[in-house]
């Protein structure tokens, strides 16, 4: 059985990590940064796998979150590296990303220090 919450708590600092790459840059130099797309580009992988981990009932619990976008983004991403859309990446990052660190970050385990 997936550990769930060390899972979540994975998926929250990931997030964070993705937030904090595409702060303080426009899509346009984000684009050109080869270092912050690759960053950005791994959390979304991370994310992705770890949402797979999940368990069943973990995320029929949290049913709001698209969890079959997330798992297919993922796919995407890792099967069609050579045809990713940066574009998608960044709206992610800056749009979606919210509402994700905004459903598990009340459930998910304090890291450690």
């Amino acid at each position: 059985m997936p550990d769930d919450a060390a899972t979540v708590l994975d998926i929250v600092l990931a997030c964070r990590r993705l937030r904090r790459f595409v702060e303080g840059v426009d899509e346009a130099a984000f684009q050109k940064n080869e270092e912050k797309r690759w960053a950005a580009f791994s959390q979304l992988l991370l994310i992705g796998e770890a949402a797979t981990r999940l368990s069943a009932a973990f995320r029929a619990g949290h049913d709001s979150i698209p969890w079959r976008q997330i798992t297919a983004m993922r796919n995407r991403l890792i099967h069609e590296y050579d045809r990713s859309n940066c574009h998608l990446v960044w709206r992610t990052a800056t749009e979606d990303l919210q509402r994700l660190l905004t459903e598990l970050e009340p459930v998910a385990p304090k890291p450690d220090a």
